[in-house]
């Protein structure tokens, strides 16, 4: 897991780099997409078979692509206008997200501890925000909608979760996502020169790459127990911020990160106790 958000956060610098260079962001989520699925196409042909082809619930995987790909169409929108470490601050709403969603969808008992522990992170996104004391610009929007898109993203994930094998699942969502992007391209195809396609290529495979440490992370380790350990990836994406261009945040950011961090700490301390 700590392996995964190590390298994840590099997703972020290549998209805000393509993203400087003029490249329309359909085009760099279509190639995460594409290039996810045919690295995962190996491991669901040999877990599934042809049957890796042929989703069960086609509309709950048709939601969940739309979801995951609108949340990182948002977030890389995200990055034209605000730092790495800022942009990431802010889509860590998603997991108060994903606690108020079990709660109304899949009506998971959530008590009066997490409620306020919900309570807390949003006063955490808020000093992150500052809404009124700072310029909020269209990037806070693109990062906000983004956590929640993911949070719903894994709300829905949870709902399936056991129903079929990880990595034909991400199979499957990666294909319905390339393709649905597919059919959009042509209204606005620019075509990448060498080193473009290469960051292309690159932003596909440290995005699987990450996504099957993940899958093996929560193989041998309790979600509970992981789920904290997600959000050393803001360390990583300050780091590569500050190194790649020059963006540090303030401390306000880091303080409402603070906040937002202990909350997400102590909503997984208190799932764990509650599936105990």
């Amino acid at each position: 897991m700590l392996t995964a958000m190590a390298i994840l956060p590099f997703i972020d610098v290549l998209a805000k780099v393509l993203g400087q260079q003029g490249m329309p962001i359909l085009i760099v989520v279509w190639a995460r997409a594409v290039f996810g699925a045919l690295m995962t196409l190996p491991f669901a042909i040999r877990a599934e078979g042809l049957a890796a082809f042929r989703p069960r619930r086609p509309l709950h995987h048709l939601s969940r692509a739309v979801l995951l790909f609108s949340a990182t169409f948002l977030f890389f929108q995200a990055l034209n206008h605000l730092p790495i470490a800022d942009a990431l601050a802010i889509f860590f709403v998603n997991p108060l997200v994903i606690v108020i969603l079990s709660a109304l969808i899949l009506r998971e008992r959530v008590g009066p501890r997490r409620w306020a522990a919900v309570a807390v992170g949003f006063v955490g996104t808020l000093i992150i925000i500052r809404p009124g004391l700072v310029e909020v610009n269209s990037g806070t929007f693109y990062a906000l909608g983004s956590g929640v898109a993911l949070g719903s993203y894994l709300v829905m994930t949870r709902h399936i979760a056991g129903a079929a094998n990880a990595m034909v699942l991400t199979f499957q969502t990666s294909t319905i996502g390339a393709a649905l992007m597919t059919l959009a391209l042509p209204l606005l195809w620019q075509m990448p020169d060498p080193a473009q396609w290469l960051m292309l290529v690159g932003l596909g495979v440290v995005a699987t790459l990450g996504h099957v440490l993940i899958t093996m992370a929560y193989e041998h380790g309790e979600a509970s127990l992981l789920a904290p350990l997600a959000f050393t990836e803001i360390i990583m994406a300050t780091v590569f911020g500050w190194w790649f261009f020059n963006d540090l945040p303030d401390r306000w950011n880091v303080l409402g990160v603070a906040i937002l961090i202990g909350s997400a700490i102590y909503i997984s301390i208190r799932e764990r106790r509650a599936k105990a």
